[in-house]
This record gives structure tokens, C-alpha cells and sequence, in this order.
């Protein structure tokens, strides 16, 4: 169910009933694009049945599903349709048309492209863990994870979330992790350094080196470390349960529930949903506070990291100079 997880905070005082989130989210079904549409967004049912609830409940666990479906017309197909319309205008009026114009004759062609247009449909689960004030989204990047937190603020009157922070920034611990020659003192209680790792030097360069299916506490990867660069992401696992790929941004790309977690589903469709909700989310429920622990705690959101130096984000480079260290993608 879920193959990333990004970590919010609800803040306190929101506290709705089952109902009426049922009935806030009724609004917003997922309806499917239009022919002149090229984006819809909107809630579906977790288990999939038709007209069933658009909020389950699990063990006390609320889920929800969030449906995002895009149309794209490739640019250059839109070009050369805007500049037959503009042959045309000129070969019958003698005139070229201008900047404003052309805008419009673009935005024509995308309008009467769009109809031919085959839509790509994704969906992100969303999870509210309402005893412990959390919300988790299974979105693999930034940008699905705005378009979730826009809707949930939308759809739920005086709901605010914050991501989740921690004393201890992922990039800081994940250097400790590393650079230790005594991982049994080291490394946080249940958690083990696997064998994929991503390196970058802040300098103008931007260079980066990825570590896959390698050895990791090496006096290579510590030179690296030494010489300026520091870990984006790096693969853990934990209690042998579940693992997942640590971002310094504090996501977990890559979840994957390790062997032996899921040997007692059942294997009827009836029950899956609610069996494979349980487990994940038990199992998150423990991940979730441990991994919390290990970077020094939760702090109160807007709150200074200790030690911090106000951070801006740096420009994107070009081009980055990447050597690849290992032979394959996984990262176990």
C-alpha cells in the first residue's frame, strides 16, 4: 500500500468525526477529465467499490484515497498546429500574427488537441493516524504531496499540517551513521545502515557519488564525507521489519516490508484491504516513533533546529558531475 512515506503534523484542535469527513469529501469526488479538460483532482474509494465510503476506517486508522488524472499535448505538436493557423492567417490577410496572437493561437491548438489526448491517472494514499495528531502521504515527490495537502486544507475546515521536524536533521544523522567506525555504539537502537547511499558537495560543482549494493562503512565513503559531501539518501531498515530510503528531507522512498510481515495475509480479496491496512500501519505506527527517537525528537513546528544557521535553497546547477559506485538500483 504504501512505497513512500512523507510525515505531517495536524495541529491541534482539529478533531473531525467520520461523518463529516464522508461528507466533506463527497464534494470533491474524482470526477475523470473532460475532453477539453487537462487535469482533474479529486477523492475515490480506498477499497475501489463504487459509491462505497471515500473515508475507511481500520483499526481506528481513517484512510483515504486521492486520485490525480492529467492530459498532455507534446509542445511540439502544439507549435505546428498554432503555426498552421498562422500560415493561414498570413497566406489570407497578408499580415503575421503578433505576440498576443500567437499566444492565443497556441492556446487554441492545446484546446482542440486535448480531446485526442490519452489521460495518465495516478493516486496517493493518505493516512490520518488521528491518536497521535499525524497525517502520512504515500506521494514519491514534493510536488504530489502539495497537490494533497491543497486538497485536505480544501476539503476540511480548519485543518493545518506542518512537516514533521526533528532535532536532529536526516542529513546530520545520517553523516554520523556513516562516518562511525563502532556502528554497535553508534548507529540508533533497531535501525542498521544498508548498501545504497547518494553523496553531494555543496560547493559550485555539485558533484555526487552513489553507492549501490556496497559495503558502506568503508574509509572510501568516510573520505567522502571528510572531503565535504553529505548524504541525501541513504537505505536503513528496521527490527528486520521494514526498508526504506532515508531522504534529507526526511522522506522514505522505497518502503518495502521486509520478509516474514505479511506471511499471515489472507489470501481472499474480502478481507485484503482491511489486513493489508492493519499491518502497514501498525507497523509504521512503530517505524514512525523510532525513527523520530533517533533523530533527537520531535520539535514544535516554525521552531529553530539547535544549532541551525538559517538555510536558502540552493540554485540548481546545470550540469553535476555523478559517480556510481555498485552494480544495480536496489538498495537492498
Amino acid at each position: 500500500m504504501f512505497k513512500n512515506v512523507t510525515i505531517y503534523r495536524i495541529a491541534p484542535g482539529w478533531d473531525a468525526t467520520l461523518e463529516s469527513m464522508e461528507a466533506a469529501l463527497d464534494a470533491a469526488r474524482f470526477v475523470p477529465c473532460s475532453a477539453s479538460q487537462d487535469k482533474s483532482v479529486g477523492w475515490a474509494e480506498p477499497r475501489g467499490e463504487e459509491h462505497g465510503p471515500l473515508v475507511e476506517s481500520v483499526n481506528g486508522q481513517r484512510i483515504l484515497k486521492l486520485v490525480i488524472e492529467t492530459k498532455a499535448v507534446p509542445g511540439a505538436v502544439v507549435k505546428e498546429k498554432a503555426q498552421e493557423a498562422a500560415d493561414h492567417i498570413e497566406a489570407t490577410t497578408g499580415r503575421k500574427p503578433g505576440k498576443k496572437e500567437t499566444k492565443e493561437l497556441r492556446e487554441d491548438a492545446l484546446q482542440a488537441l486535448l480531446p485526442q489526448a490519452f489521460p495518465r491517472r495516478g493516486s496517493v494514499w493518505v493516512w490520518f493516524d488521528m491518536k497521535n495528531g499525524l497525517l502520512v502521504t504515500d506521494a514519491g515527490s514534493q510536488g504530489k504531496n502539495d497537490e494533497v495537502v491543497t486538497a485536505l486544507v480544501r476539503a476540511f475546515d480548519g485543518l493545518a499540517l506542518t512537516l514533521l521536524q526533528t532535532a536532529m536533521t536526516p542529513q546530520t544523522a545520517m553523516t554520523q551513521w556513516l562516518a562511525t567506525t563502532e556502528p554497535e555504539n553508534d548507529w540508533p537502537e533497531g535501525f542498521n545502515v544498508e548498501r545504497e547511499c547518494e553523496l553531494k558537495s555543496a560547493d559550485e560543482e555539485k558533484s555526487a557519488v552513489k553507492f549501490t549494493r556496497h559495503h558502506l562503512l568503508t574509509d572510501e565513503v568516510r573520505k567522502h564525507l571528510t572531503e565535504g559531501k553529505l548524504p541525501t539518501r541513504l537505505a536503513l531498515s528496521w527490527e528486520g521489519r521494514i526498508g526504506f530510503t532515508l531522504t534529507e528531507s526526511m522522506q522514505l522512498k522505497k518502503l518495502a516490508f521486509l520478509e516474514g510481515v505479511f506471511d499471515d495475509r489472507p489470501n481472499d480479496d474480502e478481507s485484503g484491504f482491511d489486513t493489508d491496512v492493519a499491518l502497514a500501519t501498525g507497523e509504521l505506527s512503530q517505524l514512525i516513533p523510532a525513527l523520530i527517537g533517533a533523530l533527537g525528537g520531535e520539535i514544535e513546528p516554525g521552531a529553530a533546529l539547535p544549532g541551525a544557521e538559517p538555510a536558502s535553497a540552493p540554485a540548481k546547477p546545470k550540469q553535476e558531475a555523478v559517480t556510481a559506485v555498485g552494480d544495480g538500483d536496489a538498495p537492498f
